[in-house]
């Protein structure tokens, strides 16, 4: 993943940890001073929300601990590597349409950012500027041209 992907995920175990963490354990040292625990249906909802938390903690810990950071930068220019930001025109279309290349909890589709592993990406990589690859989508095989290929 890019160092901007390990952050994003970092982040977001931070405040896991840090902020909601300590809300569901408020809570749950309110139902406990509530009494009995058999019959407290706020204690038994806050028990299933820590461990509901607790396991996207140890997820988000499992995916920064398996990490590889990539520089973009280091990879070869002029080929489609992870990293990179891509600017392609179909086969008859007018328009052409810029992607990068991301990991996992890098991609936001809305700024383009997809994963290196989805079918688009995958038929991209190792492609070279100026050539014209066969990508197989989904719903059928397109030609991709690359008219550029940079690394930010």
């Amino acid at each position: 993943m890019t160092r901007e992907g390990y952050n994003k995920i970092r982040a977001e175990l931070d405040h896991l940890e840090n902020e909601e963490m300590p809300i569901i354990l408020e809570r749950l040292a309110n139902a406990r001073a509530e009494g009995d625990l058999s019959e407290n249906a706020e204690y038994h909802g806050a028990r299933e929300s820590q461990g509901l938390l607790q396991a996207k903690i140890h997820e988000l810990r499992g995916k920064l601990g398996r990490a590889t950071i990539l520089d973009p930068a280091a990879m070869p220019q002029g080929e489609v590597r992870f990293g990179a930001t891509v600017k392609v025109k179909r086969k008859g279309e007018k328009s052409a349409e810029t992607y990068t290349l991301v990991g996992a909890g890098d991609e936001d589709y809305d700024l383009g950012k997809i994963l290196v592993n989805s079918p688009l990406a995958q038929g991209l990589l190792g492609a070279e500027k100026g050539k014209t690859v066969t990508v197989q989508l989904p719903k059928g095989p397109v030609d991709f041209t690359i008219l550029d290929v940079s690394y930010e």
